[in-house]
């Protein structure tokens, strides 16, 4: 067994990868760019090497500084999580070449199967089902219109070495088909240096269903049963579970026998993720395989058992899969959140900057499992991917791990950047999540103008409004109990309130009375009586307590005059007051919002790679106007109705803040 290996990437799976480690008892060193010298990879290592500055390409891309420091650090082995060089069949080669073990499989193996061209024509040759597609390089968009007219709209566009929704487009017509080329090339270019792209049809309605395989050197393969990967938004994945809810046995056991035939063809040796896409009758076919350890492995472990980091290192080692297909199993249901640093309420755009306050859920083994790669006070980076947190439950049935994550989510606190968290819970709400039927278009379908507050329903609004009063009641009763007071004048609480809720430009009064009872308040509010009892205190940002006996947790911020609560993906703002000073309130005129139809406004940080109009050009609705690069991903913004440019405020190059000035129009 290896003494001391590398982890050649950075984040939450360098973290996971250094828990195994230190577990089996192996040495770590962790490889980190400039922009990540605080991060908590490096903390958590046993040594830790700089590699560079923080673009990828200068840092976690650049092989000779990693083979450089496996040499510096005596590493004998480098695993290489996923994304940046996981896949990169040179890396594995030259690893190999160095006399140093690549937890993976090896080069020849990442060449034929990492590359989703090569990998789509050895599947071909295995007599696996593929879809209909061009399975070479595309040079030009013309090219590309002309196969994508030859294969039959939709198609989609693919980048060969792409990953992780990058690179990546679907097509619905020529015009979509020409534009998607070029920003896939690009893309898969920055992300992955290598612009090769393909086309294949798209299937509509489709599941996304991937199979675990595991192999070793000596000839043993198993899979390791199904993910449901089918809840994406721009084909990035959102919520993954294991088993998939669709699958029945006979389908689980054809698609596993299939992607371990592929395995076993270019002799794999490590884990690997076979992906098909799964028609509503159950036929599936071939996608691509990952030759790497998936974003979402976890709930793979949490129904077999296994760790899945630990068998990659033992099989670098040399040794032989210690399970049959025999022993794999189905232990009860699993389920995993990406919870990522975007504004769900602002079109998912990246949120980046200091995390003033993370307080991911209580880990409770067996039951839920927080993998993360930053820590309270840290930041979010332009530089890297949105994740923040990868968010595990596991239950007995799906039902049972529906009603965890929904707990856990309530209970995971994230300030000072945006996170999905409130799109994560409406999902979990959702009645067509909860039945399983669903497909790779539920989001686009039951989403289609976007996310915002009043798609997150709240079943029990009188509990919002109960702990509105509790929360000002107590910060009233310790305002009231300050001493050296004047005998006689004390400050008086009354027990009649006005808990106002603000819903953006109009309010509701909700009158309550709230009275102080050991252990809490009682509340009545609408003719009911709510007990709330509670050790929460002020300043805290988590709120647990039972109402009339009813266990629940939500969160608590204090802003000023007001109050936000989080619950269930829910964000209720009050302010508490005396019915008189609610009827005042009311009379307040409500100042108007700024014009801002004369000015292009950069929606997120980033980078802004192109201004695309110059000062007099006149823009149809619909144009082109700039592309800002945030977290790995263009973003093309266009002009929304026909103008002219009076004004540039920003220079291609320039690192934007949000809503900063980009272009302003006569």
């Amino acid at each position: 067994m290896f003494k001391k290996i590398l982890i050649a990437n950075r984040g939450e799976i360098a973290c996971r990868v250094i828990k195994t480690a230190r577990k089996m008892g192996i040495q770590t060193v962790a490889v980190y760019s400039e922009a990540d010298k605080d991060a908590l990879h490096v903390d958590l290592a046993d040594e830790a090497v700089c590699i560079g500055p923080a673009a990828s390409k200068e840092s976690y891309l650049v092989m000779d500084k990693i083979i450089a420091a496996c040499k510096e650090t005596g590493a004998e082995a480098v695993h290489p999580g996923y994304g940046f060089l996981s896949e990169n069949q040179e890396f594995s080669r030259r690893l190999e070449e160095e006399g140093i073990k690549f937890i993976g499989p090896k080069h020849y193996s990442v060449g034929k199967m990492g590359d989703k061209i090569e990998s789509k024509k050895l599947a071909i040759e295995a007599k696996v089902n593929t879809i209909p597609g061009y399975n070479d390089a595309i040079d030009s968009p013309e090219h590309a219109v002309e196969i994508a007219k030859g294969i039959g709209y939709p198609v989609m566009i693919k980048a060969s070495a792409g990953g992780g929704g990058k690179g990546l487009r679907v097509a619905f017509n020529d015009k979509e088909a020409y534009e998607g080329f070029a920003s896939c090339k690009n893309e898969a270019k920055n992300a992955f240096g290598d612009d090769r792209v393909f086309i294949e049809k798209f299937v509509l309605e489709p599941r996304h269903i991937e199979i675990q395989v595991l192999g070793d050197s000596h000839g043993n393969y198993v899979y390791l049963n199904e993910r449901e990967c089918s809840i994406q938004r721009r084909h990035q994945k959102v919520i993954e579970e294991a088993p998939s809810p669709f699958i029945d046995p006979e389908t689980r056991k054809a698609m596993g026998e299939q992607a371990v035939a592929l395995a076993r063809a270019v002799n794999y040796e490590s884990a690997g993720t076979v992906e098909f896409v799964v028609g509503a009758d159950k036929s599936f076919y071939f996608l691509e395989m990952n030759t790497r350890l998936q974003v979402e492995h976890p709930v793979t472990e949490l129904i077999t058992g296994l760790d899945l980091v630990e068998q990659m290192i033992r099989v670098a080692a040399g040794e032989k899969l210690s399970i049959t297909q025999a022993d794999v199993g189905i232990n009860g249901w699993a389920m995993e959140c990406r919870i990522n640093a975007e504004d769900p309420f602002r079109g998912f755009l990246p949120s980046t900057g200091r995390l003033v306050k993370f307080q991911p859920p209580a880990e409770i083994p067996g039951q839920v499992r927080v993998d993360t790669g930053v820590y309270d006070g840290g930041e979010i980076s332009m530089f890297y991917d949105s994740m923040i947190a990868k968010l595990i439950v596991h239950g007995a049935t799906r039902e049972q791990a529906i009603a965890r994550m929904r707990d856990a989510l309530n209970a995971f606190v994230i300030r000072g950047i945006s996170s999905n968290i409130p799109f994560q819970a409406a999902l979990m709400q959702h009645s067509r999540f909860q039945s399983g039927n669903f497909n790779t278009g539920f989001i686009a379908e039951e989403y289609p103008k976007g996310f915002d507050a009043s798609m997150v329903p709240h079943d029990d609004p009188a509990l919002l409004v109960s702990v509105a009063a509790y929360v000002y009641r107590s910060y009233t009763d310790r305002a009231a109990s300050v001493t050296g007071q004047l005998e006689g004048h004390e400050r008086i609480v009354d027990d009649k309130w006005m808990v106002v809720r603000v819903n953006g430009e109009h309010k509701e009064n909700h009158p309550v009375v709230a009275r102080p009872v050991p252990g809490g308040y009682h509340i009545e509010y609408n003719g009911e009586n709510y007990e709330i009892q509670s050790d929460w205190r002020l300043g805290e940002s988590l709120f647990r307590g039972t109402c009339n006996g009813e266990e629940f947790t939500l969160q608590v911020e204090r802003h000023k005059t007001k109050y936000s609560l989080f619950h269930w993906g829910t964000r209720a703002d009050f302010m508490v007051m005396s019915a008189r000073a609610a009827e005042l309130l009311a009379l307040m005129p409500e100042k108007p919002a700024p014009d801002l139809s004369k000015f292009l406004l950069s929606p997120m940080p980033g980078l802004l790679r192109e201004v695309s109009v110059a000062v007099g050009q006149e823009v149809k609705a619909g144009e082109k106007l700039a592309v800002i690069e945030a977290m790995k991903m263009e973003n093309i913004l266009k002009a929304d109705q026909d103008c002219k440019v009076k004004k540039i405020a920003a220079a291609a190059g320039e690192s934007l803040s949000v809503d900063q000035v980009i272009i302003e129009f006569e």
